[in-house]
């Protein structure tokens, strides 16, 4: 997958997504309002409007997926979505007071860095707009005033690669993170330390460039031969991974967080161990749906005081069969 130099603010037009029947009734006279009735075409509409920010870099699978089920859900619920993203805190901060400017009903964001998000957050709540939190942050969601949270705990999800690990004896493993201050992948590598028997070596990088990150876990794997796992935290880098062992000549296996198509393959063949799968499109759907449900009835998962956990469930080659088809379609 090819990846940006260098982050830079993105965003898709902010009147991206509507499905197609939504589209036709916003062009017709009867469109309902929030009360979910129905246009002249029979679709139903809900009249919110919903901004879905995120801190994807652009073209990444990974991203696409989580959006695949906002848009889902949005669908369902009438909703007119909007998607952008932005891999820089600065950058997605200013992305979310945009939403606000547009006047949104709901926001749902990312907290991969935490500290950036506290003024947009604070400024959405100021204008009584509800914010609900997925895929990072779940140690911050609460502190920084978000109604809900839906996602993987990465500490958990860490230690349950670690005692894989212990289970495959393994011995030493290189952790790599592709994002130097994302919080949810600094639990990740730290879980995995923190239950692994054998030596973990947390690996940085830089994820926006895929060919110079391939060459420096290659460079690594050269310097220590004793290195028996490589341990990354998205699919593309996997897969990149196994090109860093071959160059190596390392007798290194590969395993990672998340996975997409491609990964499932390599699991399939035997190139990747297993993957983490923490279902993105789960992410993204709950995420929306909890907006339409807290605007239309009040709802709160988890009360507002627990997250609702996507993952983390094991993808092997002993049961990747049963993803692998969902994979290719795009929600898994």
């Amino acid at each position: 997958m090819k990846t940006p130099r260098s982050p830079r603010r993105r965003r898709s037009a902010l009147g991206t997504a509507l499905t197609a029947a939504v589209a036709v009734c916003l062009l017709v006279a009867g469109c309902s309002g929030s009360d979910g009735s129905q246009s002249e075409s029979g679709a139903r509409t809900s009249g919110l409007k919903v901004a879905l920010v995120t801190h994807g870099a652009e073209g990444d699978e990974f991203w696409q997926r989580v959006r695949k089920g906002a848009e889902a859900a949005a669908a369902k619920d009438g909703i007119a979505l909007t998607y952008a993203s932005d891999p820089d805190g600065t950058g997605q901060a200013e992305l979310v007071r945009d939403a606000i400017r547009e006047g949104v009903d709901g926001i749902a964001l990312t907290l991969a860095k935490p500290e950036a998000m506290k003024g947009p957050i604070a400024a959405a709540k100021a204008a009584g707009i509800p914010v609900v939190g997925l895929n990072s942050g779940i140690d911050a969601w609460r502190s920084e005033g978000v109604l809900q949270y839906f996602g993987q705990d990465e500490s958990v999800a860490g230690r349950a690669v670690g005692a894989k690990l212990d289970e495959l004896r393994a011995k030493r493993a290189l952790c790599v993170i592709h994002e130097r201050g994302n919080i949810a992948l600094e639990a990740r590598c730290a879980g995995v330390k923190k239950a692994f028997d054998g030596v973990t070596e947390i690996f940085y990088g830089d994820g926006t460039d895929m060919d110079a990150l391939t060459e420096a876990v290659a460079a690594r794997l050269r310097l220590d031969s004793g290195i028996d796992e490589v341990i990354t935290n998205g699919a593309q880098f996997a897969l990149a991974a196994v090109t860093s062992v071959r160059q190596a000549g390392s007798k290194a296996h590969v395993a990672t967080f998340d996975l997409n198509k491609d990964l499932v393959k390599a699991v399939q063949d035997g190139h990747v161990q297993f993957a983490v799968d923490q279902q993105p499109y789960l992410q993204g759907y709950l995420a929306v749906d909890a907006l339409w449900l807290y605007k239309s009835n009040g709802n709160v998962s988890g009360g507002g005081v627990a997250p609702v956990l996507t993952g983390p469930a094991f993808v092997t080659k002993s049961n990747v069969a049963t993803v692998a088809k969902l994979a290719a379609g795009g929600t898994r």
